[in-house]
């Protein structure tokens, strides 16, 4: 399955990898580093959220730049702008029906969009038609939303009271509102185990996506999963593989929410030799393994998201 997900990969994309490492995070290598001002990642809800997910609380939110009216948003931007800033994620906490309230602030990414000229990708949560479209006209770059395809882990990780069916819905309303679709499948989401992934990917594969990024639960101390095992780098392997298998001429990405340390390491080089288009913030060793391929490599300080613009190219 890895010789025909690579043989697929070359087919459809060349030779070429590319790898990201946006300034939410820090990032320094021999080829690249990242920079805080390039790109950042904004939550419209400060710290806030209804759901306090048992492997989240809330925790990833603190990292973010709080943003919580459209007037503040467009005040933060206007500085990253100033800064030397290319682009930014617009996030936030949940409400108790899972969706990111971003339907207030649609008009304020479009003047961010058209005054300052940044690139923008959303986090949506489960998203209404209504968001949907106000979304698709403010004229963002991508959307991205977390693809769960289990009714018991939406309902006992996320606590939130909703089906599969509720993500089917949302993946249908982005698709219709004609934003850039890239799902993102958390391997291992409940408790470490697989479970809805595949699922998960056959909803993805039937609405068109620009590209598919999958991502690993990571322990965050702190939180009711801090002592879970993650899912391994083989399960990891295995959702990228059915992946690609399933949409071959995707833009598939390895993204940024993953173990690190010596799984990292292991993840990166099967993800490699798997003959993924993208990996956000990359071991050296997948780097030197890519090279030793004959891959040509492409560092950028953006989100892996955009990888179907720059696999195009």
């Amino acid at each position: 399955m890895m010789e025909s997900s690579r043989e697929l990969s070359l087919k459809h994309f060349g030779r070429r990898i590319h790898f990201y490492a946006p300034g939410f995070a820090h990032f320094k290598s021999p080829r690249f580093s990242s920079s805080p001002e390039i790109f950042a990642s904004i939550s419209v809800t400060g710290a806030a959220c209804a759901l306090s997910c048992e492997h989240c609380r809330g925790r990833i939110l603190e990292s973010m730049i709080p943003a919580t009216t459209p007037a503040r948003l467009i005040e933060v931007c206007e500085g990253l702008r100033s800064r030397g800033c290319v682009g930014l994620l617009v996030s936030g906490g949940c409400l108790p029906d899972g969706s990111v309230p971003l339907e207030k602030f649609t008009d304020a990414i479009a003047r961010v969009k058209r005054d300052l000229g940044l690139r923008v990708v959303v986090h949506t949560g489960l998203v209404s038609h209504q968001t949907a479209r106000g979304l698709g006209e403010a004229g963002v770059d991508a959307a991205l939303i977390d693809v769960i395809g289990s009714d018991e882990t939406i309902q006992e990780v996320y606590h939130l009271n909703a089906t599969v069916k509720d993500y089917e819905r949302a993946l249908e309303a982005l698709w219709e509102s004609g934003v850039p679709l890239v799902p993102h499948v958390l391997v291992g989401l409940d408790r470490g185990r697989l479970r809805g992934e595949l699922r998960a990917l056959r909803m993805i594969s039937g609405q068109g996506p620009s590209a598919v990024v999958v991502i690993a639960l990571t322990p965050i101390r702190g939180t009711p999963m801090e002592a879970v095992e993650p899912p391994t780098p083989e399960d990891i392997l295995r959702v990228l593989l059915a992946a690609r298998l399933m949409m071959p001429a995707t833009p598939l990405a390895l993204g940024c929410v993953r173990p690190k340390r010596g799984h990292r390491a292991e993840t990166d080089a099967l993800a490699v030799r798997a003959g993924v288009n993208a990996i956000a913030f990359p071991t050296e060793g997948a780097v030197r393994l890519a090279e030793s391929m004959g891959l040509s490599t492409a560092f950028s300080p953006l989100c892996c998201s955009q990888v179907f613009k720059d696999a195009q190219t």
